[in-house]
């Protein structure tokens, strides 16, 4: 019953915008958004790659807003890639990240683009904390990401189903960490609208019963999670899932958190 549930999706964490706003250095009520960017190594380039941005996140995107995760995609079809993920940061950051004066983006083209394939993919997705759960401190290693088609005219009615899902979570399952994202500038070509991201430490975990029919009637009453699934299948069209895997000597962050600041 996992694919019911772990509606997922991930990436840095709401500290370190929280960290960052409170020093005043950008609007404290700007929405937070994730910059995404799908990367496929040349198959006869990959230790080149390995060595171009690893060097390139550790100089440029070691800290702060501009902190950069890389992810190893191991299932689905876009297996074998790598997701280069920096933030969330508030747009007008944005405004500000490293630039050529800096000697940022003659680095990439130099050490990195040479090294990749063109098949690049660039999202932006926003985080949404009232729906997600990040109050146990944990460190990054597995991630089950599902991303979910939202029909039309119906993102309203979506995230009022995602509300219901966070309070049978918070209620009958708060040890488990995940996030809650939008992409912000979606695509009728791929699809992803709305996505979770649940983080794991092993594989065993994905073997596990969820319970979570069991817990969404023992909230909102018997038959219930059969008219929750009516109404998700009339808003989505299908989701697209993926198992992600922090990859710690590429990226510019390390794969601690604090999560005991970010409520």
């Amino acid at each position: 019953m996992k694919n019911v549930i772990y509606w997922v999706f991930l990436l840095p964490f709401l500290v370190v915008a929280q960290n960052e706003q409170s020093k005043g250095d950008m609007k404290a009520q700007e929405k937070m958004v994730v910059e995404n960017i799908l990367l496929t190594p040349h198959p006869e380039k990959i230790k080149e790659f390995e060595t171009g941005v690893t060097a390139h996140n550790k100089k440029y995107h070691s800290k702060g807003y501009y902190g950069v995760r890389m992810y190893y995609i191991s299932s689905g079809p876009d297996s074998g890639k790598y997701i280069w993920s920096m933030g969330p940061l508030p747009w007008s950051a944005l405004d500000k990240r490293p630039d050529d004066a800096e000697g940022h983006t003659a680095d990439w083209n130099n050490n990195v683009a040479p090294y990749i394939l063109p098949d690049t993919d660039l999202n932006y997705w926003q985080f949404h904390p009232e729906l997600s759960n990040f109050s146990n401190e944990f460190e990054i290693k597995n991630l089950l990401v599902d991303m979910y088609d939202v029909k039309r005219f119906e993102g309203e009615r979506t995230m009022k189903n995602m509300e219901k899902v966070m309070e049978v979570m918070t209620k009958k399952h708060p040890e488990i960490t995940y996030g809650v994202y939008t992409n912000t500038l979606p695509s009728t070509k791929d699809g992803r609208d709305l996505a979770m991201v649940f983080f794991f430490d092993e594989l065993a975990w994905m073997g596990e019963d969820s319970k979570f029919v069991k817990s969404y009637e023992e909230i909102n009453g018997e038959g219930s999670f059969k008219s929750f699934m009516k109404e998700w299948g009339e808003i989505t069209d299908g989701k697209q899932s993926e198992l992600w895997s922090y990859v710690e000597k590429l990226s510019g962050l390390g794969p601690q958190t604090q999560t005991s600041t970010q409520k």
